[in-house]
């Protein structure tokens, strides 16, 4: 035993032992802190290993298996193809714009929450993040209700500036937004709730005013935030299928992301949906390792 009983009830820890230990009146020894490393999984109940090992293994085998099984010698002419390439330019230019239109009203809604008190806040704030937890396909139909030709502000659009949304590029846009900016105003609203707020109010004891405090001040503090939010909004706006294919429907060159055609290519040429996929797994990894910097500073 790496310890010396000074005493009942008392340990000293010995020189290079890194743990203490407490002796109790009936000779049960009790160790107390003790460094860990060098000995993975040593302490882990067995219970908790193997289904946590299970669990790991659900994760990866999948990812691992698309990998495997990719067409890695037909890869290139399958990702140059004209149907991909279209898909592929479309998914990037929607995803880009509605992750602009969620910055454009997801930050002033972010800190509208974080920053203003009024009636009903609580709610509000669960309203904002219900397309997170809502089935895309319900959400295409919302947007179909709300925004089509008859819809409740959609025959409004129609008869007076005579814009139509459904079965568009700006539809796929509407659409990919709406499941999007969620994850945008969580991020942004956490890192208001985070800053000090005092900064804002120095700035207003000199003169500038609540707008002028927020783009002088604000902004650059939550910086970082908006920026991990953005591209979380990007990465969930590029994956997006259910409202899309809902709202916009699934027309080459004009409403078919990478994840519509995925599904398509899946039922005529699984080699190109394999392709297509690994992209998609490519941005995805692309977008962990952007916010890895954030998330290690958050956690430690």
């Amino acid at each position: 035993m790496d310890a010396r009983t000074d005493g009942p009830g008392t340990a000293t820890p010995v020189a290079g032992s890194g743990a203490g230990a407490r002796v109790g009146k009936s000779g049960a020894v009790t160790f107390v802190g003790g460094s860990r490393r060098g000995r993975p999984f040593r302490g882990v109940p067995l219970p908790l290993l193997l289904p946590a090992l299970v669990g790991l293994a659900f994760l990866l085998v999948p990812l691992v298996a698309l990998v495997v099984r990719a067409p890695w010698s037909s890869l290139p002419e399958q990702l140059t193809s004209p149907e991909v390439w279209q898909a592929l330019q479309l998914s990037l230019v929607c995803a880009t714009a509605a992750t602009a239109v969620s910055l454009v009203v997801g930050v002033p809604l972010a800190w509208l929450l974080a920053r203003a008190e009024f009636p009903g806040r609580g709610f509000v704030r669960a309203l904002v993040t219900l397309p997170l937890v809502l089935p895309p396909v319900v959400g295409g139909v919302a947007l179909l209700l709300a925004l089509g030709r008859n819809g409740l502000v959609g025959k409004w659009l129609d008869s007076w500036f005579g814009i139509t949304l459904p079965f568009t590029t700006a539809g796929v846009v509407v659409a990919e937004a709406f499941v999007a900016m969620p994850f945008l105003v969580i991020s942004v609203e956490g890192t208001l709730r985070a800053a000090d707020p005092r900064y804002e109010e120095a700035a207003a004891t000199l003169g500038a005013s609540r707008f002028t405090a927020f783009r002088r001040v604000t902004l650059p503090l939550i910086a970082p935030g908006i920026a991990a939010g953005a591209v979380l909004a990007w990465a969930r706006a590029l994956g997006e299928f259910g409202a899309t294919i809902t709202f916009a429907g699934n027309f080459p060159g004009r409403t078919q992301t990478m994840p519509l055609a995925v599904y398509l290519a899946l039922q005529n040429d699984p080699e190109a949906a394999i392709s297509l996929s690994l992209v998609l797994l490519a941005v995805s990894i692309a977008v962990l390792a952007g916010l890895r910097d954030r998330w290690m500073t958050t956690s430690s």
